[in-house]
């Protein structure tokens, strides 16, 4: 029988008969095959015999044989991940105000890159972007006026109380207050939006990156340093900040605390042309302004928003019901919230009912903004319903 042992000097393995460890490998991690299992532990300062149970090992039985206790260095590249959670959570901006309405209405300029790592049960978060986007405000009187916003240094070594954010009007627009409610209003929800995406970095897209042990539980890490230390361009923060328990298919999900919302619209349209937007890959592409993958039949797959968003279609009654399984890119591995869209025929319009089971209850706001957002209002505009 053969023992395998991982330290950082390599790999070697051992002899089943041997009985005493040598000094330098003493309390390191180690990974052996018994009864039909992978099981981890750490050397005692001296090898019991097998069969004596002797409490020197610290044993426990894992499902892997990877990266045990943590100990290697692992890293995960999020910069894909990155520029589409900033790009959905900057086209949300909205602010109103006497002098009337400002919103974000393109992200023009998204340049940077984002990773984390893992080493010794501790997660590193590095991330920098330098980011343009442009606005739209209209006034009370019905004008409209352009401009943008920039931030240039979107990064680890920045709290969100420190970025730069530069608001002003585009060159050729006349001088107009909504410009001071922009640099007001606008200004501070960027900002607080900008907050939210390294927020949901750390919280929710570093599943995986620690191991969980036997019990279930992850091993706890020290928490950040504070901004009056010395700053080594990367972020830690507690591994045991969000638990769940091992992802499952996506038929059934994972074990996470989840919540439910409607929503119900009225479109200026037939049932039926209704319809066949939710489900044509043509008229997906066209309101979502991205590449999108739609097999429009039970059991079918679509993929939206660049991959953002994917799913599969449960049920489809045409005319009148779509259900589907549904998730988002940062949602727990595998987890999918069930969709149902119903459409009542008022004879000139049609009446959807939406209701949302199943999503992630610290996703609940984000998912409502999202359907009413990407699919309601950007279906409005695109084809005059």
């Amino acid at each position: 029988m053969w023992f395998y042992f991982e330290s950082l000097c390599g790999e070697q393995q051992l002899r089943f008969q041997l009985l005493w460890v040598k000094p330098q490998t003493e309390g390191l991690p180690v990974q052996f095959w018994s009864s039909g299992s992978i099981r981890s532990g750490v050397y005692p300062s001296s090898m019991a015999k097998w069969g004596e149970g002797d409490p020197r090992w610290i044993v426990e039985e894992r499902a892997d044989a990877t990266n045990v206790n943590n100990w290697h260095w692992t890293e995960r590249d999020v910069t894909a991940w990155s520029s589409d959670r900033l790009r959905q959570l900057l086209l949300g901006v909205r602010v109103e105000g006497s002098e009337g309405v400002c919103e974000v209405t393109e992200v023009s300029r998204l340049d940077g890159e984002a990773s984390i790592n893992n080493r010794k049960g501790k997660l590193f978060f590095f991330y920098e972007f330098q980011l343009r986007a442009n606005w739209l405000g209209t006034s009370c009187s019905g004008l409209k006026y352009r401009g943008t916003i920039d931030v240039p240094n979107l990064s680890d070594e920045n709290d969100e109380d420190d970025l730069d954010i530069s608001v002003c009007l585009c060159k050729d627009q006349p001088s107009t207050p909504l410009l001071d409610l922009m640099k007001r209003s606008g200004g501070k929800e960027v900002r607080r939006v900008l907050g939210q995406y390294v927020r949901d970095l750390k919280s929710d897209f570093s599943q995986g990156m620690i191991l969980p042990t036997a019990d279930g539980q992850k091993p706890s890490t020290p928490v950040a340093s504070k901004k009056n230390q010395v700053k080594t361009s990367k972020t830690q923060v507690s591994s045991d900040a969000k638990r769940s328990s091992s992802p499952a298919t996506c038929p059934t999900g994972v074990r996470i605390q989840t919540c439910s919302f409607s929503l119900r619209e009225t479109f200026q349209t037939s049932a039926d042309e209704l319809y066949r937007t939710f489900i044509n890959q043509e008229f997906v592409q066209v309101f979502t302004r991205s590449a999108a993958t739609v097999d429009a039949r039970r059991g079918g797959k679509f993929l939206l928003l660049d991959g953002s968003v994917s799913g599969e279609f449960t049920e489809l009654v045409p005319d009148q019901r779509i259900e589907m399984r549904w998730r988002f890119r940062t949602w727990p591995s595998e987890h999918c919230a069930t969709i149902r869209l119903e459409l009542v025929d008022r004879g000139d319009e049609t009446e959807l009912e939406l209701e949302a089971r199943g999503v992630p209850a610290g996703e609940e706001e984000t998912t409502r903004e999202g359907w009413r957002r990407f699919y309601l209002q950007a279906i409005k505009q695109t084809f005059g319903y």
